[in-house]
């Protein structure tokens, strides 16, 4: 196949790809702004009236805002806890040598092979024998712990790829390793820092099963949990739960667009180190 044929494929493949992706949401975007009688006769077509009454309804509502309080403040700290907590951990493998430093680093990169679902009836006995059921530390703990493996083998990649004669003249200037673990390394791993964080965020912020499994208090109900049971609140009004929907994939996207260059850049800078 030459060069042109090549590209032409290309070009047509991506467009439907991005078609696959851009028409559900645009038909979730306008069947937001029907009713229910509109959906039925016309759902391909545009909206004949608007029925704004849809949006607006949700962003008057306190729910809707307190659930993206919610989902805001445990992506975050869930953020906060894993990288921090694999910086540290990284660091450790990627500049010290002792004994067994492999086995460990393996033991931790074990952890990528089980899925969340297979540990979520002992996690909950342990969450309840502990006092963690309605608590938001009873999905920001394990978050962080499922989001360890990966978050450690992307930074401890990064922190090897910094040349050692940069920690020898942090030595020499009396700089001890946490030091220069703090003032220089971190500083210089800021791509991969900003990488982790976006990934550890999105995880979290689209977690559906550990939240709906700790949280029996509807005011520590994250988004996801809230669509699901909008969805089941309103099962005859389709289109107010395409309007809920909707906004509630708002935020992660504006934060996916803000983060996508650092992602990116990131993820880019592991794999040339």
């Amino acid at each position: 196949m030459t060069t042109p044929a090549r590209r032409l494929v290309l070009h047509l493949v991506s467009i439907v790809i991005g078609a696959l992706i851009v028409v559900p949401v645009l038909f979730g975007v306008l069947g937001g702004f029907k009713d229910n009688g509109q959906l039925a006769e016309n759902p391909l077509g545009l909206p004949h009236p608007w029925v704004v009454g849809n949006y607006t309804g949700i962003l008057a509502s306190g729910v809707f805002w307190r659930q993206l309080a919610n989902s805001t403040l445990i992506a975050v700290a869930t953020a906060l806890v894993v990288v921090g907590a694999s910086a540290m951990a990284a660091f450790v493998f990627a500049r010290f040598a002792f004994r067994g430093r492999e086995a460990l680093f393996t033991l931790f990169a074990a952890g990528l092979m089980f899925p969340f679902a297979v540990a979520i009836l002992p996690l909950f006995i342990l969450l309840r024998s502990i006092g963690l059921l309605d608590n938001p530390l009873g999905v920001i703990l394990p978050q962080a712990a499922f989001g360890l493996p990966v978050t450690i083998i992307i930074l401890r990649q990064f922190f090897r790829t910094i040349p050692a004669e940069v920690e020898e003249a942090a030595t020499l200037d009396g700089c001890n390793p946490a030091g220069f673990f703090w003032r220089i390394l971190l500083p210089m791993a800021r791509p991969a820092l900003a990488t982790v964080s976006v990934l550890a965020v999105v995880a979290s912020w689209n977690n559906f099963m550990l939240p709906l499994v700790v949280f029996t208090d509807q005011n520590w109900w994250t988004l996801p949990v809230g669509v699901q049971a909008f969805q089941g609140q309103y099962s005859d009004d389709t289109a107010r739960v395409l309007a809920y929907v909707v906004i509630s994939m708002i935020p992660a996207l504006g934060f996916y667009a803000v983060a996508e260059r650092q992602l990116v850049g990131g993820l880019a800078g592991g794999v040339k180190g």
